[in-house]
């Protein structure tokens, strides 16, 4: 029995894992994640320390795009934003203790989402119409054929609704 060679496959594997790990891969995308997700907790520590942790879940952080100097705060409602434009100057020296100094926050509201709700169609069902001409014309020749006193006639004459 002779079995190929696993070579092969451990190349492949070789070659995804340097693209896993290559700053233009996937490992790029994943180190820019985890950046986000530690700048997001920085920001909930100053939150919390504002006495508005309640307000972490509902902000959602990223850089400007060119640089790390410019924050956008996303939200939802405009009660947040207006709170947020407040306390910006201590979210600016909070976030700076916890090595995130930036020039500027901007807090941005998020596009309202529309309040449709898209719902399968339920299953309409059709009261039966009947046959059309030509099953009707194939039921007729059937009963046209059986004799006059077969039940099966009856039937069929039922069936078409002359009896």
């Amino acid at each position: 029995m002779n079995q190929a060679p696993k070579s092969h496959s451990k190349k492949h594997a070789l070659e995804w894992q340097d693209y896993l790990k290559d700053s233009q891969g996937l490992g790029g995308i994943l180190a820019k994640t985890e950046d986000m997700v530690k700048l997001k907790s920085a920001l909930a520590q100053c939150l919390d320390e504002l006495d508005l942790a309640n307000l972490s879940s509902k902000i959602e952080v990223g850089w400007r795009s060119g640089g790390q100097k410019e924050l956008f705060l996303l939200v939802g409602s405009a009660s947040i934003a207006s709170r947020l434009q407040q306390i910006l100057p201590s979210l600016i020296n909070g976030l700076a203790k916890r090595g995130y100094p930036c020039s500027s926050i901007k807090v941005r509201l998020k596009p309202a989402t529309t309040g449709w709700e898209v719902k399968p169609r339920e299953a309409q069902r059709t009261p039966a119409r009947g046959f059309n001409s030509v099953a009707r014309a194939s039921w007729q020749n059937l009963m046209e054929k059986l004799p006059q006193d077969s039940e099966l006639r009856k039937a069929v004459e039922r069936l078409l609704g002359g009896g």
